[in-house]
């Protein structure tokens, strides 16, 4: 039988006084959100490299750890040797990549000096089907754009990827000075050896997948560079290198990259060219490149070792671009990836790794690794049945 007896008061105490400690907790959460949100803002410029430094250290710490390995005759490797090695080729990699960078942003922009006063009566050209009103009206919307100031933002931002690269550069030598003392200060950080080796392991998942992420998009992003070069050479652009090179930095940025590649080109095709039909065909031939580079030779050398959400890289590129700009468009998949990992292997995060993976079915690293020796033991299997059949069964003379 129930009880017909209302309930007391005192029976409700507890959820009520639950209320003002779930309200507390949350202004709490939203303060300490909005407190790490400032601090990402304001030191940008330092994280930025930090984060750039650890990609980095990341994707050479595999070849460092294989080079300090190898023997030549009965000599080997010191790590300490191979780790000043990486240092200087990071160094001379980082320094050569970010001259051709600023002289290529040189060229561009002393070159759209020169067609600035062209452009607003070939962007007003391509409304002349509207009527001449329309056109007179985006002729005049046009002219009001201050280039000038623009191009002294740009040349501004510039100027300040020399010092990043600098910065960059020293964090990765101090991270490679540091990395043989990581193991045993992360176990002596955690006290447990057991978590502090599936740290280690979630670490190395995180390395592997971005290494190769990063791999795959370099060769990918080069190919489509070489390709818009060729293509816009063949036009008789006279920003034929500047594009190409910006087309590759671009296809870094998921999406959105091969967009503003694709429209750059175009667009500075017109102004030169003047010739909408010869524009259009550009437009096909560089869109046609970034079809096949970005929806075919990316799928297939990329594969299923992401497995990234295409609605989650797209809340990550505008989030991480609203907060540092274009440094955090080319960052925020490595941020998501790392994202995902960790929050897979810790079971209160699995509903966000649920949502950030592709088909919702994250694996944690010790599923991988387990999958992965099932897979060798079962090819090993299948060897040895093949060479079993291949010998066939034991015959009987019969004479005997």
């Amino acid at each position: 039988m129930t009880d017909p007896r209302p309930p007391h008061p005192s029976d409700r105490a507890p959820s009520l006084l639950a209320q003002p400690e779930r309200i507390q907790a949350g202004a709490l959460l939203l303060i300490a959100g909005a407190i790490v949100l400032f601090l990402l803002v304001q030191a940008r410029f330092v994280l930025i490299s930090l984060v750039t430094a650890v990609v980095i250290f990341a994707l050479l710490s595999d070849a460092i750890s294989l080079i300090a390995r190898a023997r030549i005759g009965p000599l080997r490797i010191p790590a300490w040797l191979a780790s000043a090695a990486a240092v200087l080729a990071v160094a001379a990699a980082l320094l050569t990549v970010t001259s051709v960078v600023l002289s290529q942003i040189n060229s561009v922009l002393v070159t759209t000096l020169a067609y600035a006063d062209r452009a607003p009566s070939a962007v007003a050209a391509l409304f002349s089907w509207f009527g001449e009103e329309v056109q007179g009206a985006v002729y005049n919307s046009v002219r009001t754009v201050e280039v000038g100031a623009w191009l002294r933002t740009i040349a501004g931002q510039a100027s300040g990827l020399m010092q990043g690269t600098v910065l960059v550069i020293l964090f990765v030598g101090f991270l490679f000075a540091e990395r043989i003392w990581f193991s045993t200060k992360l176990t002596n950080l955690i006290g447990d050896p057991v978590q502090a080796h599936r740290v280690e392991r979630i670490s190395a998942s995180i390395v592997r997948r971005i290494n190769r992420y990063l791999l795959v998009k370099t060769f990918v992003s080069v190919v489509t560079g070489a390709m818009i070069y060729i293509a816009s050479k063949a036009f008789g652009l006279e920003l034929a290198l500047a594009l190409g090179v910006l087309g590759c930095i671009l296809n870094y940025i998921p999406n959105l990259g091969s967009i503003v590649a694709t429209g750059l080109v175009t667009l500075v095709g017109y102004v030169q060219l003047g010739d909408p039909g010869a524009t259009a065909a550009l437009f096909i031939v560089v869109s046609v490149i970034q079809f096949f580079n970005g929806s075919v030779l990316d799928t297939m050398l990329m594969g299923r070792t992401l497995r990234l959400s295409s609605f989650g890289i797209i809340i990550f590129l505008a989030f991480w671009g609203a907060v540092w700009g274009i440094p955090g468009m080319f960052l925020s998949v490595p941020i998501m990836v790392a994202l995902m990992i960790i929050c897979s292997e810790v079971p209160s995060l699995r509903p966000i790794a649920v949502l950030l993976s592709r088909e919702g079915l994250p694996q944690p690293e010790v599923l991988e690794v387990e999958a992965a020796a099932r897979d060798r033991q079962q090819a090993a299997a299948a060897r040895e049945s093949g060479a079993l059949g291949a010998e066939g069964p034991a015959t009987v003379p019969a004479g005997e």
